[in-house]
């Protein structure tokens, strides 16, 4: 069993700056891939990026350039930092691991195997 617990989310200002952080139980954090999505009120769960141990970050094209993901395997952690912030980018924030067996498809949020709470962030214009 994982459990993803996320922190971070508030309210920033467009152009402004926000970190977000997820913490994961589990002996195989190393192994987990990892993704951040979000949800915006009356839309579609949409992929943020994801990480793993073999490759990536893979981005989303409209945070990318924007947002930066980091995953500290000893801590058992995974960061988001965002950046140049858009009213768009509102939304609340989940942090997604998907175990072995893996599926192909990251962007797909029905791919993942554990969930975290969410967390709003929320950015004004």
């Amino acid at each position: 069993q994982v459990q993803l617990v996320e922190s971070g989310g508030g309210l920033v200002q467009a152009g402004g700056s926000l970190k977000i952080s997820c913490t994961a139980s589990g002996h195989r954090f190393s192994s987990y891939l990892l993704a951040w999505f979000r949800q915006a009120p009356e839309k579609e769960r949409e992929f943020v990026v994801m990480t793993s141990w073999s490759g990536g970050p893979y981005y989303a094209d409209s945070v990318k350039g924007r947002f930066t993901v980091s995953r500290d395997n000893v801590k058992n952690t995974v960061d988001l930092q965002m950046n140049s912030l858009k009213p768009e980018d509102t939304a609340v924030y989940y942090c997604a691991a998907d175990i072995p067996p893996y599926s192909s498809d990251y962007y797909d949020w029905k791919n993942y195997d554990y969930w975290g709470q969410g967390t709003q962030v929320t950015v004004s214009s």
